[in-house]
């Protein structure tokens, strides 16, 4: 079993590279950001609170993160080749969370793997994605408090992971199989 933490600022790419480690692999995937989407759509208590917190550029509480994290985990079964996670952790509690909720399962995150992208490309990606997709998080504006987030919030991650022992720095950017074919090497070698 291969948990992989796919790791990177909005618009690098978790996404599209996350879809083809799932064709290749078998994972399975959780993207909060989806998980919280469609709880938005569908109305839900948790999606209203997710709403306050997304519509303003804020993440989501930890412990609401983790004990949803932790039931889409646990409707995999026991068996399967391995889960991406894809949008989380984004801090170190949930870094600690995470590998906590695996250790209680005898389960544990054997790479992260972080997609690094520049912040102007990055902002291309974003604005394009959300003139192609109409996510109302996709605009200049929201998107440049994402970013900071990110740099404040998450980056500390890297060097959390790096500690760990299981941090993997991919160049995010360029030829896309090619980055792909770097992930396909971290993931073979665990």
């Amino acid at each position: 079993m291969k948990n992989i933490v796919i790791f990177g600022a909005p618009g690098s790419g978790k996404g599209t590279q996350s879809d083809k480690l799932i064709a290749k692999y078998g994972f399975e995937h959780i993207s909060t950001g989806d998980v919280l989407r469609n709880e938005m759509k569908n109305g839900t208590e948790l999606g209203k609170t997710a709403k306050g917190y997304i519509d303003n550029g804020q993440l989501i509480p930890d412990e609401l993160m983790v004990d949803i994290l932790a039931s889409v985990y646990d409707s995999f079964g026991k068996e399967h080749k391995g889960v991406i996670f894809d949008g989380f952790p984004r801090t170190i509690p949930q870094a600690e969370a995470l590998k906590q909720m695996l250790a209680a399962r005898g389960h544990k995150v054997a790479a992260m793997i972080e997609l690094d992208v520049p912040e102007e490309e990055l902002m291309k990606r974003l604005i394009l994605r959300g003139q192609q997709s109409g996510r109302s998080d996709d605009n200049e504006e929201t998107i440049k408090k994402r970013l900071d987030v990110y740099h404040s919030q998450t980056a500390p991650l890297i060097e959390w992971y790096d500690k760990e022992g299981i941090r993997h720095h991919i160049v995010g950017f360029g030829e896309l199989d090619r980055i792909f074919g770097d992930i396909c090497k971290v993931i073979d070698n665990l």
